[in-house]
Parts: C-alpha cells; sequence; structure tokens
C-alpha cells in the first residue's frame, strides 16, 4: 500500500523563515531541528523558495558570501517543484529522483502543509522506484 504524502506530513511543523532572514539564521535553525532543509514563505505561509544545505555550501560559502549578511531571498532556489497533498509517495519519489534534490514540500493552495526528505519514504516506496529505475535502463 502506497502512503499519500498527507500521510507522511500529518502533524508536522517544518521549518519555515521569511526571505529576510539571514542564512546564519536559516542554518542555526537546520541545526537545532536536524533537517536539511528550511521553507521560505511569506507570513500567509506561501510558499516562495527552498533553502538547503547544499544552498549554503555553493551559493554562501564557496561564493566567499556572509551567512551573517546574506539573506535568504539572494540564495534560495525560487519556487521549488512541490506536491499536493494528495500524490502518492511513488509521485514524489519520481519527481525528486527526476530532479535530483533531496526535498520536496508538500503544499495544498499555495500554503506550505510539511516538507519531505529522500530519508522519510519507505523500503517499498524506494523499491518501487528502483524496479522502475531498472526498467527504463533495460528499454
Amino acid at each position: 500500500m502506497m502512503r499519500n504524502m498527507s500521510d507522511m506530513v500529518r502533524n508536522q511543523n517544518p521549518v519555515t523563515l521569511p526571505p529576510s532572514a539571514t542564512v546564519k539564521e536559516a542554518c542555526r535553525y537546520m541545526r537545532e531541528r536536524r533537517v536539511g532543509a528550511v521553507l521560505v514563505t511569506e507570513a500567509d505561509n506561501r510558499l516562495l523558495g527552498i533553502f538547503t544545505g547544499r544552498d549554503a555550501v555553493h551559493r554562501v560559502l564557496a561564493e566567499g558570501e556572509s551567512a551573517a549578511r546574506t539573506k535568504l531571498a539572494k540564495v534560495m532556489t525560487p519556487e521549488p517543484d512541490t506536491m499536493p497533498p494528495g500524490k502518492t509517495a511513488i509521485e514524489a519519489l519520481r519527481l525528486m529522483e527526476h530532479g535530483r534534490y533531496r526535498h520536496m514540500p508538500v503544499v495544498d493552495g499555495g500554503r506550505v502543509v510539511g516538507i519531505v526528505s529522500r530519508f522519510d519514504f519507505s523500503g517499498i516506496e524506494l523499491d518501487r522506484l528502483d524496479e522502475e529505475t531498472g526498467l527504463w535502463e533495460r528499454i
């Protein structure tokens, strides 16, 4: 039985910050909450972008930017791919695999309801993706 995204994010309280927050603040929240991404939102919880640990390395540290002064608006990934809560886990995994990213915001009506990481998926879901990938490689 394949889970829906709503099952995966039920009772979740994802880390959200405004675009005016600094990279330093975002990294502190990621460390405290032990997560790899922060969702950048407007005051009404509408998704603007996502900021990940990879962004911190590639867009801030490697570029010599100041984490204390750089705003998330400058270094976030704007308008990331999202999943509605009614989609299945395998649909999210397919999109994540195709896009080569590890985090997927779950959005309902433009508003954030959660986020899933590649590590949130179960063995059965990952096995199915592996089967599908193997099938496409053989064709």
